[in-house]
């Protein structure tokens, strides 16, 4: 059976950074960004990329739905 990954996609413009995905990741791979985005929020982003399984609990618990995940097949 092949083991699957994940990858997340941030609407850069549209997270404010509230950190509710950082704290529900269980494999601990999303951040903030120290950079900004228009609005001047930290967004989230992917740090450690190899480090995710695609359980879209960031996506599920994001309040402004900005995250979309992916599951790729390896």
């Amino acid at each position: 059976m092949a083991k699957a990954r994940g990858a997340i996609v941030v609407d850069i413009e549209k997270c404010k950074g509230c950190e509710v995905c950082v704290v529900n990741c269980p494999t601990n791979v999303i951040r903030l960004t120290r950079e900004v985005n228009g609005k001047g929020y930290h967004y989230a982003y992917m740090e450690v990329p190899e480090a995710c399984i695609g359980c879209a609990n960031c996506a599920v618990v994001c309040p402004d739905g900005v995250i979309t995940v992916y599951q790729v097949k390896e």
